[in-house]
């Protein structure tokens, strides 16, 4: 089995948790950040982005590959698109670099049979939270090849939320939780479709 755990892993502390699938577009300003996005474009390399909460950095983060540079400006700073690709852990920071890095882990799951009831009932709900999101009925063949990740990457949880999905090293544990967090999401459309609704009729029901 390969080694899993690796040495000056470069990391991002951000106010947000990345997903793998999910694009993350970045704004590079700081200059230990510049050296670090130009080390990883070079080597065509991963970075991580970690959630940098106010108790400090959560030890479970998402590797990302640079996908494409948006733009570059003449005083170093960058726009970048960036993909996640793998859940990791810290299990050690270090200071030696220019930039945060640490070595950390990269986590796999554990060998467990896919519940199909589990996949079905997750497929379903996403697909419910697509139509009704964006009045486009999805393509059945396309939402059934979608694991957890790929499903919560395309939708705007909250940081606890994402991050309790990373932190799970089962499919089928991330697929319930997807399964809740999708129906939670389309009872707050429905709740703000039903608010708008009351609002253009001056709060009150309109009949016939």
């Amino acid at each position: 089995m390969p080694d899993r755990t690796v040495r000056d892993f470069p990391i991002f502390p951000l106010g947000l948790v990345a997903l793998p699938h999910e694009y993350v577009p970045l704004h590079i300003f700081e200059p230990r950040y510049q050296t670090m996005f130009a080390e990883c474009l070079e080597r065509e390399s991963e970075f991580g982005i970690v959630w940098a909460t106010e108790s400090g950095l959560r030890h479970v983060g998402c590797a990302c590959e640079i996908t494409r540079v948006l733009e570059r400006m003449e005083d170093g700073r960058l726009n970048v698109l960036t993909r996640g690709t793998r859940p990791f852990r810290i299990v050690a920071e270090q200071d030696e670099l220019a930039y945060p890095a640490a070595t950390v882990e990269f986590l796999e799951d554990k060998p467990e049979q896919v519940d199909e009831a589990v996949v079905a009932a997750a497929h379903a709900a996403y697909a419910q939270l697509v139509l009704q999101a964006t009045d486009t009925e999805p393509d059945d063949v396309d939402v059934a090849t979608k694991t957890a990740y790929e499903m919560a990457a395309t939708v705007d949880f909250g940081l606890d939320a994402k991050q309790g999905l990373l932190d799970l090293r089962s499919e089928n544990a991330r697929l319930r939780l997807a399964t809740r967090l999708f129906k939670a999401a389309c009872k707050r459309l429905d709740f703000v479709e039903r608010a708008q609704a009351r609002a253009r009729s001056n709060g009150k029901v309109r009949f016939g």
